[in-house]
């Protein structure tokens, strides 16, 4: 086996294990950005949500208290209020979706699907458990979700959900009787559930780590072709002379022309030792001549 081919493969083997190595940090960097970036954009949202429903209570509501006495204002209540705001932006952004899901709501769109009810479960089981965020499979593709819990904490709210006799006339004209009761204070009732779409961060992230590669795989072979031609430039082709002077000096060829000593580094070193040797003999045929 030459010494290039030997070179090669321990250079190739060298430049795999630590391509593999970077392949596998850098994918999985880039992949927990996109999911950082999913999440800061996911509870950007969430705090927009918030901020409507603080200023439904602040602002909004005590406008129109004269008014909800003849006509319930479902306006007035924070969550349809945030609902509706989300609704205006998911006009041009279909994928996002924000809901205040409710085991018992009074609108029935508010009531929470299956796996929105297993997160209500799990505030209601998880004592002090403030934010739950996972990950979800949708028709179109894997989806990011930032679920909060809807607590009872204020006595004003038990106004309209405690039961039904307390319950506005106004609000039980639109709504009905039968859904929205018995909620208690301190009780968490609901989760607010903010899902953002995954595919576009994810995406960015797998384009970034295939032209990452690329051009890492593209430094490699420059590196090996430099590598092969200053081994061939510096070692080989030097070697190959001193090869080929000394096969002529063992059959005889004594007026062979002396190998070219330049620099000062290895292959210089073994120059000015074979020409030393090569003297050496010299004088020793004649000597054994005379």
């Amino acid at each position: 086996m030459k010494l290039t081919l030997k070179f090669n493969l321990v250079l190739a083997g060298v430049l795999a294990a630590g391509f593999a190595i970077t392949a596998l940090v850098s994918y999985q960097i880039l992949q927990q950005n996109a999911r950082r970036e999913v999440i800061e954009r996911a509870g950007l949202m969430m705090e927009a949500a918030l901020a409507v429903r603080g200023y439904t209570i602040d602002e909004v509501a005590p406008l129109l208290r004269l008014q909800m006495k003849r006509d319930f204002l479902p306006q007035t209540v924070p969550a349809y209020a945030a609902t509706q705001s989300f609704n205006k932006l998911r006009e041009a952004h279909k994928e996002y979706s924000y809901k205040e899901a409710t085991l018992n709501p009074t609108n029935p769109r508010d009531r929470a699907v299956d796996w929105e009810a297993d997160i209500i479960q799990q505030f209601r089981n998880g004592g002090s458990q403030h934010e739950i965020i996972g990950v979800r499979d949708t028709p179109t593709g894997a989806s990011l979700y930032m679920a909060r819990p809807i607590q009872i904490k204020n006595p004003p709210c038990l106004v309209c959900h405690s039961t039904v006799e307390a319950a506005p006339k106004t609000m039980l004209a639109r709504y009905g009787n039968a859904n929205g009761f018995g909620w208690k204070l301190d009780e968490i009732v609901g989760a607010q559930i903010m899902s953002v779409p995954m595919e576009v961060p994810v995406t960015q992230a797998r384009h970034a780590f295939l032209a990452f590669m690329g051009s890492l795989a593209a430094v490699f072979v420059a590196i090996v072709i430099v590598l092969n031609v200053m081994l061939r430039l510096l070692i080989l082709q030097p070697v190959a002379r001193m090869s080929a002077i000394a096969d002529d000096v063992s059959r005889g060829k004594m007026d062979a022309p002396e190998f070219d000593e330049r620099g000062r580094d290895e292959i210089g070193v073994l120059a000015a030792s074979f020409n030393r040797m090569r003297r050496s003999l010299d004088k020793a045929m004649k000597m054994l001549d005379e």
